[in-house]
């Protein structure tokens, strides 16, 4: 005779049980991948805004080293994937210069008027004048920072620069945000907001 207690354990799921299952799935799913997602992209824009520092970081060191200026300035692949370069003004991207691709779905704003949270109080928070237009970082043979012309790169005393960078998030009704700042004294930093809007220097 068969054994009815082994034929029970050998029975498989029932359909309600399954579609039990596959409900309980498809709600921790749709509770977990948004939160996911946004920390995929923040972890993104925050290796950007390392990126784009350690770029201000070249272009500090090779003023200083080649007793010039240089600066950080924005460019585009072929593929049109959009580029940051250390050149000089207007000379375009050399071969052998240091140069870092930027995911397209970022958006880079070089100084104020960036729309970023609590903009105005963390700009006023760095105790120094913020270069207010998109000059493109400089520095010069000092490593202090500058504003490049295809001449010359005149400094500003008491003046630095802000590069804000943002992600949105998804559904695109909000984004993260990033800062990298040089101080008057050519120092990078690593900022970013948190979900209140109130900025943490990371560095």
């Amino acid at each position: 005779m068969p054994d009815l207690n082994s034929q029970k354990k050998m029975r498989g799921f029932s359909l309600i049980e399954l579609m039990i299952a596959v409900t309980i799935i498809m709600i921790l799913g749709a509770l977990t991948v948004p939160g996911l997602v946004t920390t995929l992209r923040e972890i993104s824009l925050r290796y950007a805004a390392s990126d784009f520092s350690g770029l201000l970081q070249s272009a500090r060191i090779q003023a200083v080293k080649t007793n010039s200026f240089y600066s950080v300035q924005s460019g585009s692949l072929g593929t049109h994937q959009p580029i940051y370069y250390v050149g000089k003004p207007t000379a375009g991207y050399v071969n052998g210069n240091p140069m870092q691709p930027f995911d397209p779905n970022i958006t880079i704003h070089q100084g104020i008027g960036s729309g970023a949270p609590n903009e105005g109080n963390f700009i006023a928070g760095l105790n120094f004048t913020v270069n207010p237009s998109a000059d493109a970082p400089s520095f010069n043979a000092r490593g202090i920072p500058c504003i490049g012309t295809p001449t010359a790169c005149p400094t500003n005393t008491g003046q630095g620069y802000v590069v804000f960078m943002s992600k949105q998030l998804p559904g695109g009704t909000a984004s993260i945000w990033a800062a990298v700042v040089v101080n008057p004294s050519g120092r990078v930093q690593l900022w970013g907001a948190d979900s209140s809007g109130n900025w943490v220097q990371r560095d």
